[in-house]
């Protein structure tokens, strides 16, 4: 399975019973416009799930095709059709020319150096993608060091000697 239809290691915790929706699969619901609940997620049938992850969703027919399957879902087990969500003509994720502020900001605040552009770059869409989810401020960013350290980051500030002297990253590293 591809890393775009699959899961990350950080999320391999809960992505047995998928009770908590994969980065994967909130990348798709964000190309589609679709704004799903974790209640309306986890009403879904294992299979449903599980065919959501493994759906492309990675051209307009493609994406056409996921978001009319998902609230044909959706409506069928709550009664319901799923929230709309706006969607992003220009993603920050999208652009790989430029590191997002709220990705640097999230980084200062945890003592840890800013990615280089070449690092941005190197990164897939989707790593881009989760990076952004999970340095958002305000929500539980317990995922943000695994997948700095899943995406190879850690491991690279290291070996440039970016992290010593650093407490916070010291830690984070070992």
């Amino acid at each position: 399975m591809s890393m775009e239809a699959g899961v990350f290691e950080f999320e391999k915790d809960f992505i047995g019973s998928l009770n908590c929706i994969p980065m994967s699969v909130r990348l798709k619901l964000d190309c589609c416009g679709v704004k799903l609940s974790l209640k309306q997620w986890n009403q879904l049938p294992a299979e449903e799930r599980e065919r959501l992850l493994s759906l492309p969703c990675d051209s307009a027919e493609a994406t056409a095709n996921y978001r009319q399957q998902l609230v044909g879902m959706v409506e069928a087990r709550t009664g319901r059709a799923p929230g709309g969500l706006a969607i992003d003509a220009s993603p920050e994720w999208a652009a790989d020319n430029r590191i997002p502020e709220q990705l640097r900001a999230h980084l200062a605040a945890l003592h840890l150096p800013s990615l280089t552009v070449a690092q941005w770059a190197r990164l897939g869409r989707l790593q881009r993608f989760a990076l952004l989810k999970l340095s958002r401020p305000g929500h539980d960013n317990g995922n943000f060091v695994p997948a700095l350290r899943e995406f190879g980051l850690l491991d690279s500030w290291k070996r440039a000697g970016s992290l010593s002297g650093l407490q916070t990253a010291d830690t984070v590293v070992r």
